[in-house]
């Protein structure tokens, strides 16, 4: 029985003293960083320490201090830009045909020319359409002359009201047939509906024409616009008169103008929406499908402290700065000082807390210092 008893004792004993190994990392890891935080106290402490003694027994030589160079802050206007990438448009880019089918009995125009609103650019073979206008015209004489002589007759009250209602109806009958035919001639003539230039001309003269037939492609680049999608991110900061910076890489050409539109609906695949911007093109150097890259911004900020964001640092406690300041002697020494930021962008960082106007950053040799550091300063 004891000999038992004494077997669970020493059972026991194992499983605690291998629960007090399981837990010892652990605690030893917490222990040791509690030290590295002391000794890192005590260290910059210790630093300062032997700065102020340094300048109180004037042993302030460049072997003691740290080599720096320093950049005094001062409010500055801050902008933020994105870009994104589009394609030129016109809207005034159409494909003509007639208005009536027939053969292409004359074509006045070519590829690459100029035409004017109006200019006729083709005719169709119209001789059925004369023939059908001229038998009216005949047929129209003779329904005017019965129209007269029964007007005549009824208002000296010979013949019937019928008689004279007839012939007035066949006569306005006849005169509707003719303007319809008069209509289907001038459809036959093709003719350019906006000014612009002949980009393709897809028909040959003694080709069957038709509503349904491509005659040519008339183009004017007078007037373009480019279209871009950007994330919807920027929903809330991009909008219609903003201004911005079209760069056409191909042309080595930058324009400037303000956006049109943006549109109300977001893509729900890419999670963007789309901007328009009207260009004017008078020498016609953008065609459509040109790309270009739009430079827009989104935030503008007049007074800002603005600092590189490489100089920026980050502890426990959050983003540091390293600042030069007066230390116990004559010399300068480096002083941690905590920020908080906003607007990150083109490798520089928004200040809103922590920094002053005036104060020294350190920009060189912020690598070699820690709280406390003596410097000495390069000009």
């Amino acid at each position: 029985m004891l000999r038992t008893i004494t077997t669970l004792c020493l059972i026991t004993l194992i499983i605690a003293a291998s629960g007090c190994s399981a837990n010892k990392p652990s605690e030893e890891k917490e222990i040791k960083k509690e030290q590295l935080e002391e000794y890192k106290k005590e260290l910059s402490e210790l630093k300062k320490k032997i700065a102020k003694l340094e300048g109180e027994l004037g042993n302030d030589s460049p072997a003691n201090l740290v080599n720096v160079e320093l950049k005094e802050l001062q409010p500055t206007l801050f902008e933020q830009f994105i870009e994104a990438v589009g394609n030129v448009s016109t809207d005034q880019n159409i494909v003509i045909s007639p208005e009536v089918s027939g053969v292409i009995e004359s074509i006045r125009i070519k590829e690459g020319q100029d035409v004017k609103k109006g200019q006729i650019l083709a005719k169709l073979n119209t001789e059925s359409i004369e023939q059908s206008i001229e038998e009216v015209k005949v047929n129209l004489e003779l329904a005017t002359t019965l129209y007269k002589r029964r007007k005549n007759l009824w208002e000296q009250n010979i013949g019937s009201e019928v008689e004279f209602l007839q012939a007035e109806s066949n006569m306005n009958a006849i005169q509707k047939k003719l303007q319809g035919l008069e209509a289907q001639l001038e459809m036959a003539v093709i003719k350019a509906p906006i000014n612009g230039v002949i980009d393709d001309l897809k028909q040959k003269q003694g080709e069957m024409a038709g509503p349904s037939i491509p005659f040519a492609r008339l183009v004017n680049l007078d007037e373009v616009y480019i279209t871009a999608d950007v994330s919807e991110d920027y929903l809330n900061q991009i909008n219609a008169e903003d201004s911005v910076s079209i760069y056409f890489p191909v042309l080595n050409v930058t324009k400037k103008a303000k956006i049109y539109r943006t549109s109300a609906v977001i893509d729900p695949d890419t999670r963007t929406f789309s901007i328009r911007v009207n260009l004017k093109n008078k020498d016609n150097a953008l065609q459509p499908n040109l790309m270009g890259e739009l430079k827009m911004r989104i935030a503008r900020i007049p007074e800002a402290l603005v600092v590189p964001s490489l100089l920026i640092k980050k502890d426990f406690k959050g983003e540091f700065v390293f600042v030069a300041t007066n230390g116990d002697s004559s010399s300068k020494v480096a002083e941690k000082k905590y920020i908080s930021t906003s607007i990150k962008d083109n490798n520089s960082t928004v200040v809103t807390k922590g920094l002053e106007s005036g104060m020294k950053i350190i920009t060189k040799g912020y690598a070699q210092v820690t709280d406390g550091t003596p410097l000495n300063i390069n000009e």
